[in-house]
């Protein structure tokens, strides 16, 4: 995973992450400046909502 490591991962995201298998392999599958990109995204997420909806856009492609 290069940068991007369990160390830097918001919980939030690698709790949404965890509960959506598709959307954690799309991650996993990830470049490392694609997944830093979705990772600054995760600072202005305000809910669980959000955070789940900034996921499931991982497994679709669109988050990046």
């Amino acid at each position: 995973m290069g940068q991007v490591n369990n160390t830097n991962m918001p919980l939030g995201l690698g709790m949404a992450l965890a509960q959506n298998e598709k959307a954690l392999e799309s991650f996993a599958n990830l470049s490392d400046s694609e997944k830093q990109n979705i990772i600054n995204r995760t600072r202005t997420v305000t809910s669980k909502k959000e955070m789940q909806q900034l996921v499931a856009s991982i497994s679709d492609k669109q988050a990046f």
